[in-house]
């Protein structure tokens, strides 16, 4: 997650070998469009709370040598023309490093609480489309401590991708030695703006984009007709895979969760990560068998206290699906009923250890990225009112990223706790869970017109943890 930053070479070794395209993806792309409806918004961000305020000065120049040695820091969205392919991406000749870090004080006295609300803010607030898509906000005086608030959208990392990043500015140790000031990369190097023709031939050849598995497989065909059934039934399993997706629109189980909004509430909780996860080793499963499981126990006891059990709801879960050849985003969406009717918590993880796998190996036949490629062509408008419908068929989200198992620092100042927030994209609440020395660090985004009771579900949450690690 971090290193020390008196090792120049080891640093570039781990920074530079991060890949970013001049071009957005096609899922990158979806997301993208789709926040042209607020509610479906997929900007995501860590709140790290610090022992104390980290020297400002020194965090500013750490920053920005990131953006001289990461390019798509300094990069801003260029759109195609007509929106026929994907968004590319262009330097900001007025970039200002002074824009992207900012320092505020909460008014005394003042508490996480309040660092949560402020957070809840920041990240609602839409980015400035026009300036590169990340913000930190440095938070003095969170109860005699500090915090910063790091903002990304979604087009530039997934949260696996995200950490890497942080390599960036992170450190093992507290008065770890500064890097020296890269080079600026020449600008015989660097990507240049996309051309007028190219635009325009880029426009032209993304109205005719088709999945490059589907590709691969018609071209199959071409080299070698004998794999007519193989290909045929393939090319079925992928279309099948992707209607399944596209026709779910039952809606979402919960009776209580049926309202959706803007309002946004954070809410954060700590598990311990050795003790949780030897009780899903003990169970026969995984840690992300166990998040999961308390996500769905802790939904199941907030039906049981508002007195309207629930026997199913529908919760998503993000699957990394990262290789050596990945870009900035390499995550699927899986979808799974989850049992959250009264039951012992370890029936509970066993059931929902054999349905996430089911859910993963369908999910095979229809990724993101695939379904992201088809939709490439239909109008933004549509493409809103689809991806709204799919919302509301889901009660909750969840997310999981591996962290540091060891202690880090940010200019000067330890990192205590470390809380990331998923976007919540249409759903009641999203539960993402960080791992950080030895602890599970969790925060729940969640819309206040659909869970009324945010402190219920935070409670309910930590009596789930435990419950999980007592058994």
């Amino acid at each position: 997650m971090a290193f020390g930053s008196g090792h120049r070479s080891a640093y570039d070794d781990a920074v530079g070998s991060l890949q970013f395209d001049t071009k957005m993806s096609d899922a990158e792309a979806l997301m993208w469009r789709l926040e042209k409806d607020p509610h479906l918004s997929s900007t995501f961000a860590n709140i790290m709370l610090l022992d104390q305020m980290p020297d400002m000065a020194r965090l500013r120049r750490r920053l920005d040598t990131a953006t001289r040695t990461i390019a798509r820091l300094r990069q801003r969205v260029r759109p195609a023309p007509g929106g026929f392919s994907p968004p590319t991406w262009v330097e900001d000749h007025e970039f200002d490093i002074d824009y992207h870090l900012r320092h505020i004080s909460l008014p005394k006295p003042s508490s996480v609480r309040h660092l949560l609300d402020l957070a809840a803010q920041i990240v609602a607030d839409p980015f400035d489309r026009n300036r590169p898509l990340w913000q930190f906000t440095v938070v003095q005086g969170v109860g005699g401590r500090a915090a910063i608030i790091e903002k990304l959208h979604h087009t530039i990392a997934d949260g696996e991708r995200g950490v890497e990043l942080s390599l960036s500015f992170l450190d093992f140790e507290r008065d770890a030695n500064e890097l020296p000031d890269p080079a600026m990369t020449p600008d015989a190097d660097r990507p240049g703006e996309p051309s007028a023709p190219g635009l325009v031939r880029d426009a032209l050849i993304g109205g005719l984009r088709f999945p490059l598995g589907i590709l691969r497989q018609v071209s199959a065909l071409v080299t070698d007709p004998a794999q007519v059934p193989a290909t045929t039934a393939a090319l079925g399993k992928t279309a099948r895979g992707i209607m399944a997706q596209l026709a779910e629109t039952e809606s979402a189980r919960s009776p209580l969760w049926t309202q959706r909004s803007i309002h946004r509430r954070l809410e954060v909780t700590r598990a311990p990560f050795h003790e949780t996860k030897r009780a899903a080793k003990a169970l026969g499963g995984t840690l992300n068998t166990a998040f999961l499981t308390a996500a769905a126990e802790a939904a199941s006891r907030y039906h049981e206290a508002m007195d309207t059990p629930v026997e199913y709801l529908r919760a998503s879960m993000a699957i990394s699906t990262r290789t050596e050849e990945s870009g900035a985003n390499a995550f699927s969406l899986v979808r799974m009923l989850v049992p959250t009717s009264p039951m012992p918590i370890a029936e509970r993880f066993c059931a929902i250890q054999e349905i996430s796998e089911a859910a993963r190996l369908r999910s095979e036949s229809a990724s993101l990225e695939t379904v992201a490629t088809l939709a490439g062509g239909l109008p933004t408008s549509v493409i809103t009112r689809l991806a709204r419908q799919q919302a509301e068929t889901v009660d909750f989200a969840t997310s999981n990223v591996r962290g540091s198992p060891v202690p880090v620092y940010v200019a000067g100042a330890k990192l205590l706790e470390n809380y990331p927030v998923g976007p919540l994209a249409g759903v009641a609440f999203n539960l993402t869970l960080l791992s950080y020395m030895g602890s599970l660090d969790t925060c729940a985004n969640i819309d206040t017109a659909a869970v009324a009771d945010p402190k219920l579900l935070a409670r309910s949450l930590k009596q789930s943890f435990a419950a999980l690690i007592a058994t």
